[in-house]
């Protein structure tokens, strides 16, 4: 070997060697016979150092992993032979391996395995058990091997073939048959031999036992002998872990309801003996941990035999389940409520299918009723932050929370289910008394009284958040609870979690504001002082700013008193924070999107007369307009490539705004009916100039083309003076990113205006094209991926600018483009049909082709398209879905195969017999297709109805690819 390259694999090695390393390491995986110099170099222990042991183990991974099938008998029980004889020397080994050579050692041996268990290697496991009978050592790598064999063949992560799913099935039949009850003995004497001397060991026998009887006979490890020793490790503290999960994965075996009854309740007995259920002697969380888990799994357990025992009609057995569920409870709550999230979190699914069956029963006992409750308290004491959490910096351990609390959400929506009227109750007495006190109770315990209000809304849905009407008791509850908010006063508490909360319920609830209007004033005010948009934290300020536009969005028709005096307060905020004075405003150009967007919709929804209207939003978007030219002069000056960035950033804030503003309007009737038509055309020729600055071109085009896709839909008509010379600046230096996000704003102006804008489209159809292909044939590098995919997506892009112009009925633009461009133009759709295997593209191109043949094929047709027809849109039918890319197996595919499909029918349509007559005598004959399934194909496409025509050019397509 070469010794030089095998220094690269020291961790600590230099980057030159690690290098050669790697490639030496590709060179012997192509080398016919380098593993066997590797199986020698393992066999005779040749190296001591550990990383040239793992590299060996590689280079045979590679070997009986990709290219076992070349080699010869002889070779492949050398390594047979090799593996056994390294196996040996690990008994007299005086140091054991590290663990990640003996990791790479199983794996080699479990692949080696499934290749020849099944042929050459029968005798698999006797002779690796013969080899490390009970040595401690031989022991460890036997279960390590036990563990990755059970990967390879029942890993649900790893994705196998339907080959190797099959080959799968196959081993494991042939274990069971064969092996498995051996291996269990094997695994009962490992246990009883070292259950007090080798935890280790022990433990990972425990965890082989574990994965494997989820595929083994059940009643080879569900017995007396088995059950007891596992019994046993609960009570020894360095295994009961490992125990704990292996009784889980027993219990968790699918089997008859009766007899997973039966055992579920013999372990509860005698971990109840042990003294397990006593949850509160217990101070080992890790331990709980699984405890819980296992508990969840003995509950669910039992509930999925009592449904099936309830379906099979089995009554009597059924009530006894239930009785063993219902005698759980009291454990569940125990560890549901332990201050532990992790136990917690692992018994929620028991409980969760415990109150699925109380929402089953007509009457519930009074103690069900108190199980109720109970878990209902326990929901809600467990929903409370701890004084750990960092709400300034939310870390992982904080993140575990909120996930966790979504997990107690979904078992207050089903106790809503169980009980609403009780879980209504419930809230309304721990909101009342809190609230009644908030100056002095703690910020996690009012936050979570106001959590639970906000919670009752999706727990007790109605339709369109109509709380406040219908049934009278709940109505009144929730009202009650709404004013007790709003006039507590706790808005103001010292608290950015309590702070959010109270926004969020406010939002929630904003219907509660149209029964009793007279309360918005002070909300109004808690969201526009130091509580809201002016709070210290910038996280409260980002969300009232989202908040506060939702809330007045939905309140509009409440908001008209208040316009001018709130238009008055969030002055500030609408302030464009230049760059260069440092000045840091209270809110993000995101939040301020918000805040822009709220006074639209105030000024909009308002009832002042439309000159009123049309003044205040000349207040609104003036000084944006002011601002943005005086920035674009400075912008157009600027040296240092840094503050040019930081100008444009700005500009595009300013415009963004000014887009914003615009969202208040649905369409031209309400922009003319508030008189704000000649406002937006004003900021449009402000905006306009930007795209003749030839500095930070990327970031100043899309915010005004973003402004002039607004524009079209509030402006119509108005626009389209301003579009021609936006096009041509749009279309100057441009790259593969800026054409794509242009073409979807002429489609937007094709679609909606079609003939009126037909001499612009005319002018500028064939500019755009040129711009378009000299992107696309600039070269790249062979394996630039990003390149190859921007390419792509222009690609799409071009072809859906096509389809638009022929399907809004302007093919004339194409027409009218002189013979040779139009020839150039029907090419390229010919070839996204049939050369670039991207199924989205050709379907867009064989929509064109259909469209383009409906309108141009008839007898009336431009000179030469029927010709073009047979030459190239006919072979393209056929070439296309010949194509090896061409996957029939794929959904996107079999779209672009049915509008192929309309295209040929569209064809016989236009041209009837004479496309028939084509088809029979010249082009399929020149396809060699035989001359009965050319007959066949022709009545096919004769058939009036056009569905039976795409059934079968599938079938056509599928027979004709080997």
């Amino acid at each position: 070997m070469d010794e030089q390259a095998l220094l690269g694999l020291n961790p600590n090695a230099d980057s030159d060697f690690r290098q050669r390393a790697l490639a030496y390491f590709e060179q012997l995986k192509i080398s016919p016979d380098a593993w066997q110099v590797c199986a020698e170099a393992l066999a005779q222990r040749t190296y001591s150092d550990d990383h040239i042991k793992f590299f060996c183990f590689q280079v045979l991974e590679h070997q009986v992993k990709y290219k076992y099938s070349e080699l010869t008998t002889v070779q492949q029980q050398l390594i047979r032979e090799t593996l056994i004889s390294w196996l040996q020397a690990q008994m007299l080994n005086p140091q054991p391996e590290k663990t990640f050579i003996r990791n790479k050692a199983a794996q080699v041996f479990a692949l080696l395995f499934v290749t020849e268990y099944l042929t050459k290697w029968p005798k698999f496991f006797f002779d690796i058990l013969s080899v490390v009978d009970l040595n401690p050592r031989g022991v460890d790598l036997y279960l390590r091997i036990l563990m990755a064999i059970d990967s390879e063949l029942v890993d649900r992560d790893v994705v196998h073939t339907s080959e190797e799913a099959r080959r799968n099935t196959l081993i494991k039949d042939t274990m069971r048959e064969q092996c498995i009850p051996n291996l269990v003995e094997s695994w009962y004497q490992i246990l009883q031999n070292y259950q007090y001397t080798n935890s280790e060991v022990t433990c990972q026998c425990l965890e082989v036992v574990g994965a494997y009887v989820s595929w083994i006979d059940l009643s080879l490890i569900a017995n007396d002998r088995f059950i007891n020793m596992l019994l046993g490790h609960m009570s020894i503290e360095v295994l009961r872990e490992e125990a704990c999960d292996c009784l889980f994965e027993i219990v968790n075996k699918g089997m008859d309801p009766v007899d997973k009854m039966k055992l579920v309740e013999s372990l509860c007995q005698v971990l109840q003996s042990a003294g397990f259920f006593s949850i509160d002697q217990e101070e080992d969380v890790d331990f709980l941990a699984r405890f819980s888990k296992l508990v969840n799994g003995m509950g669910q357990s039992l509930i999925v035999s009592w449904t099936k025992l309830i379906k099979n009609g089995d009554i009597k057995n059924a009530q006894e389940a239930l009785q063993a569920i219902e005698t759980k409870v009291a454990l569940m709550l125990q560890l549901l409520i332990h201050e532990d999230d992790d136990i917690s979190s692992n018994i929620i699914g028991f409980c969760y299918d415990y109150l699925h069956i109380l929402k089953q029963l007509t009457v519930l006992s009074d103690q069900q009723k108190a199980n109720v409750e109970a878990i209902m308290l326990a929901v809600m004491k467990k929903l409370t932050y701890d004084e750990e959490y960092n709400f300034e910096n939310e870390g992982e351990d904080e993140a575990m929370f909120v996930e966790y609390r979504k997990q107690l959400k979904l078992l207050l929506d089903r106790l809503a289910q169980v009980s609403p009227e009780l879980l209504l109750a419930s809230v309304r007495r721990v909101f009342s008394s809190t609230l009644q006190n908030w100056q002095t109770t703690r910020f996690m315990e009012v936050e979570v009284a106001i959590r639970l209000l906000y919670m009752l809304a999706e727990a007790l849905p109605v339709s369109h958040g109509a709380h406040f009407s219908g049934d009278v008791s709940k109505a009144s509850a929730l009202q009650d609870m709404m004013r007790t908010l709003v006039t507590s006063g706790v808005s103001s508490y010292q608290h950015t979690s309590v702070t959010l909360e109270f926004f969020e319920t406010v939002v929630r609830y904003e219907k509660f504001f149209t029964v009793e209007p007279q309360h918005i004033p002070c909300v109004l005010m808690a969201f526009l002082d130091h509580r809201g948009l002016r709070h210290s934290s910038a996280k409260v300020r980002s969300r009232t700013a989202y908040l506060f536009s939702r809330f007045v969005k939905s309140l509009n028709k409440q908001m008209n008193p208040f316009i001018e005096d709130i238009l008055n307060r969030i002055q500030d905020l609408l302030e464009l924070s230049p760059p260069e004075n440092g000045y840091q405003s209270l809110l993000s150009s995101d939040d301020q999107l918000f805040i822009y967007e709220t006074a639209g919709v105030l000024i909009v929804n308002s009832e002042y007369p439309a000159e009123r209207k049309q003044a205040l939003m000349r207040n609104l978007l003036t000084p944006l307009m002011e601002k943005f030219k005086i920035l674009l002069e400075k912008l157009m000056l600027a040296q240092d490539e840094e503050r040019q960035a930081s100008l444009a950033d700005c500009l595009n804030h300013a415009v963004g705004f000014a887009s914003r503003t615009s969202k208040a309007f649905s369409n031209k009737q309400t922009v003319k009916q508030c008189g704000c038509s000649e406002v937006y055309l004003d900021c449009l020729q402000t905006f306009l100039p930007a795209l003749s600055c030839p500095l930070q071109k990327d970031i100043l085009r899309s915010g005004v083309r973003t402004f002039l896709h607004r524009m079209i839909i509030c402006l119509e008509e108005e626009v389209l003076p301003f579009i021609p010379s936006a096009s041509e600046h749009m279309l100057k230096d441009c790259e593969a990113k800026d054409l794509q996000e242009f073409i979807p704003l002429i489609n937007q102006i094709t679609a909606k205006f079609k003939i009126q804008v037909s001499p612009f489209l005319q002018q500028m159809f064939m500019p755009l094209l040129h711009a378009i292909f000299e992107v696309l044939l600039r070269p790249a590098e062979e394996n630039d991926q990003s390149a190859a995919l921007e390419k792509q997506m222009l690609r799409r892009s071009y072809f859906a600018f096509l389809q638009t112009v022929t399907g809004s009925g302007m093919s004339e633009v194409i027409a009218n483009q002189g013979a040779e461009n139009v020839e150039r133009v029907l090419v390229t759709v010919i070839q996204g049909a049939v050369e670039y295997p991207d199924p989205i593209a050709q379907k867009t191109c064989f929509i064109i082709l259909s469209k383009l043949v409906e309108l141009w094929g008839g007898k009336d047709g431009p000179v030469g398209f029927a010709d073009f027809v047979y030459k190239h849109i006919v072979p393209a039918c056929f070439l296309a879905p010949l194509k090896q890319t061409f996957d029939l197996a794929d959904a996107q595919t079999v779209l672009a195969l049915s509008e192929c499909a309309v295209t040929l029918k569209t064809i016989h349509l236009k041209r009837g017999p004479e496309c028939v007559q084509y088809l029979q005598q010249e082009y399929l004959p020149s396809l060699q297709v035989a001359p009965d399934i050319i007959q066949e194909f022709c009545q096919a496409l004769q058939q009036p109805d056009a569905k039976v025509f795409k059934n079968y050019l599938k079938v056509f397509f599928q027979r004709a690819k080997p």
